[in-house]
């Protein structure tokens, strides 16, 4: 446990009370629904890349990676080439055909309903079904953080983690209950600021205070060769194809994160995507790099064995600088974690408001009707997800990987057709993303030869399958779906 000190206490308050202000700030600015949940449409380039980001990596940039890495040394560099890859393809070829879409497409403001729109469902089947793998897999996305947050708090102020994770989640709930999506995306946006700088110091200093990267280096070839290796374990043994598949799926899972989606669908306008993208990959190639670098750098600088990998960080942070100085830069775990979960509580709200309230109970609800019901499922859903937290055994890593796989499976291959091919069909899109879905939650069940894959990979792939076979037997859309698919095509907005 790291020394309780007044100068961390003061640092953390000072940061909560910040990330509440900005809350309030916009509370004010929410008068309807598209307001609360996407902002109206009205993000630039920088707070869309650097939301997007920070949104994306959450608490396991800071703990789950490092830990990983402290464990299982370069063998953990296969994560990062695939979430990298990943971020990239997503905002070169996803970012700008979504955002153009989702407006066309019936000024859609959320995923499940820009399903709806685009394949003209009136059944409501595609956007139910959507929305209840949304709340299913945010559950534990989001309790992945409440799980980091209250590991952060158990660790910095002693607290007992129940405590400790109450506080937490009150904080979240807090700033995402009052200032909807532009409170988000602008407390993403300074989280993701703290992040970045944060992740490049610690290891920087490390390295430094050890004797540079030569002696780091020749210490962690000492401890164990085995952990500069990309292709064996650390026994020693080579690395499997599986293995290494595995760790690279992660790739799969962009194309299809909500809350990552979200953010080019409220982008000013899709001639701002270029710049964004490459704010973004800077953003994300230098944090994946220096979280990397973080654990193996652990191994040498701590000199112990830490209980629990996923310390790493916050054991580096209190050795290393002075108690203010750390303070901050512990805040920057809180920011990771705040900025995914928040996002997470937000996109499950939408889902709640847009694709169940409306269509079941109340369609003809007002506007402010609308916004304080998703304030309520803010609240209810993060309820939900603390008693998943309360309960956890598995680290932030295995809750954010069964998250991740859940979504890019089952939205995933829908949103890549639904994009680039017009002969996709309404039944394609429901059997895909229940075909997607489903494979992630009984692969992850079994054990064993084949089923040690991640569990994204076949699941994203058998959607696929399901996704061409079923359109190519079924009826040809229709001519007014055909045509806004070509309009969508030659159209800049």
């Amino acid at each position: 446990m790291i020394s309780f000190s007044i100068e961390v206490l003061i640092v953390f308050i000072v940061y909560l009370l910040f990330m509440l202000l900005i809350g309030v700030f916009f509370y004010k600015r929410n008068d309807n629904l598209p307001d609360y949940i996407l902002g109206g449409r009205g993000l630039n380039s920088w707070v869309t890349a650097m939301s997007a980001q920070a949104s994306d990596m959450s608490g396991w940039l800071l703990l789950g990676l490092p830990g990983y890495a402290y464990a299982s040394g370069m063998e953990s560099i296969w994560i990062a080439i695939g979430l990298g890859l990943g971020t990239y393809l997503n905002w070169k070829f996803i970012a700008k055909r979504l955002r153009k879409y989702t407006q066309i497409s019936g000024d859609s403001i959320t995923l499940s309903v820009y399903f709806e729109n685009r394949f003209r469902d009136k059944s409501k089947i595609l956007r139910t079904v959507s929305a209840f793998f949304i709340i299913l897999f945010f559950l534990f996305y989001t309790s992945s953080g409440l799980v980091a947050g209250g590991k952060l708090f158990n660790v910095v102020f002693g607290m007992n983690y129940t405590v400790a994770l109450t506080l937490g989640a009150l904080v979240i709930i807090a700033y995402t209950f009052f200032g909807g999506f532009m409170a988000v995306s602008w407390t993403d946006f300074f989280q993701g600021l703290l992040m970045f700088i944060t992740i490049i110091i610690v290891p920087a200093v490390a390295i430094t205070n050890v004797g540079g990267l030569g002696s780091t280096l020749d210490s962690l070839r000492s401890i164990n060769v085995e952990l500069l290796n990309p292709f064996t374990g650390t026994d020693g043994n080579q690395l499997t194809f599986i293995s290494i598949f595995s760790l690279f799926a992660w790739f799969f899972g962009y194309f299809g994160q909500p809350h990552i989606l979200a953010r080019f669908m409220a982008i000013k306008s899709s001639s701002m995507i270029k710049k964004a993208r490459n704010i973004a990959m800077i953003w994300v190639v230098i944090s994946l790099s220096m979280a990397i670098l973080v654990g193996i750098t652990g191994r040498v600088f701590l000199d112990i064995d830490l209980v629990d990998p996923e310390y790493v960080f916050m054991a580096m942070v209190s050795t290393i600088f002075p108690a203010i100085i750390a303070g901050i830069m512990l805040a920057a775990i809180l920011a990771a974690i705040m900025s995914t979960a928040d996002s997470q509580l937000l996109v499950s709200a939408s889902a709640l408001t847009e694709d169940f309230y409306r269509v079941f109970f109340k369609r003809n609800a007002s506007e402010k009707q609308l916004v304080w019901v998703s304030r309520m499922a803010v609240i209810g859903v993060a309820i939900v997800a603390y008693i998943l937290a309360l309960n956890a055994e598995e680290s932030v890593l295995e809750l954010v990987s069964y998250a991740w796989g859940g979504f890019g499976a089952a939205f995933g291959p829908v949103v890549i057709f639904s994009l680039f091919w017009k002969r996709m069909t309404r039944l394609s899109a429901i059997a895909g993303m229940i075909t997607g879905g489903l494979t992630v939650v009984i692969w992850k069940q079994l054990t064993g030869g084949i089923f040690d894959i991640y569990e994204i990979a076949p699941g994203f792939i058998l959607a696929s399958i399901v996704i061409v076979g079923v359109s190519l037997l079924g009826k040809k859309p229709s001519e007014e779906i055909l045509n806004e698919f070509e309009k969508v095509r030659s159209s800049e907005i």
